[in-house]
């Protein structure tokens, strides 16, 4: 989804529906795909996928924002909707993530695909950031959820950062949810960012494939 940023975020017309059973896995490898990463930073124009067995959070929190960044050919004010979730801690089991690259002067796609807590030990992250576009997930728990918190207000988890309220990118007095844990199994999900504060993966693995699809990305 995308549309233009004039002036700042018209709130009004932008809302980010939330169930409680929304978003929350993690991302690897952002930072070799699309460069370091930072507290504030504009998206690439390429969104990616994530799937994982299992992530279990605590200190639970999600609120609306928006991402802005280039397109892939170079265009500004590309805006993207997003339901933010974030976690004070995470571990994640069997995780993925793939990114596909257009080449257009081979009329071909590269797919990386990065693994990790894939055998017996878990990926660990703490104050975990995620800017989710789409999620699934076969089971989703939450403890103790209250659900219609005004985000600047939350006390479980992490709040809007401060660059992204100045930005005009999340609404400090928009609507929020949080609970003290959050268990989502089986999940697959479309992410545009990633920021963690520690990201510890677990037997991490690499790979570039020509190509795209099914058997070559995550999912």
């Amino acid at each position: 989804m995308e549309s233009q940023v004039r002036g700042g975020t018209r709130w009004k017309r932008f809302a980010v529906v939330m169930v409680p059973s929304v978003a929350a896995t993690a991302a690897i490898g952002v930072a070799l795909a699309q460069g370091a990463l930072a507290a504030s930073f504009s998206v690439s124009g390429q969104d990616f996928k994530v799937s994982a067995g299992q992530l279990v959070g605590t200190g639970f929190t999600q609120y609306g924002g928006l991402d802005t960044g280039k397109s892939l050919d170079g265009k500004d004010s590309q805006a993207h909707p997003v339901a933010i979730s974030a976690f004070n801690h995470a571990t994640i089991t069997n995780m993925c993530q793939s990114v596909v690259t257009p080449i257009p002067f081979l009329n071909k796609s590269v797919t990386l695909k990065l693994t990790a807590g894939d055998k017996g030990k878990d990926v660990e992250a703490d104050q975990l950031f995620i800017d989710v576009a789409n999620l699934d997930s076969t089971q989703a728990e939450f403890s103790n959820i209250d659900i219609g918190v005004a985000a600047g207000s939350v006390t479980k988890g992490p709040k809007p950062k401060a660059d992204e309220v100045q930005q005009q990118k999340a609404n400090p007095y928009g609507f929020a949810q949080q609970a003290d844990k959050a268990v989502l199994t089986d999940v697959h999900q479309t992410a545009w960012a990633t920021t963690a504060g520690t990201f510890k993966l677990a037997n991490l693995h690499m790979g570039l494939q020509w190509g795209s699809g099914q058997g070559i990305e995550c999912y």
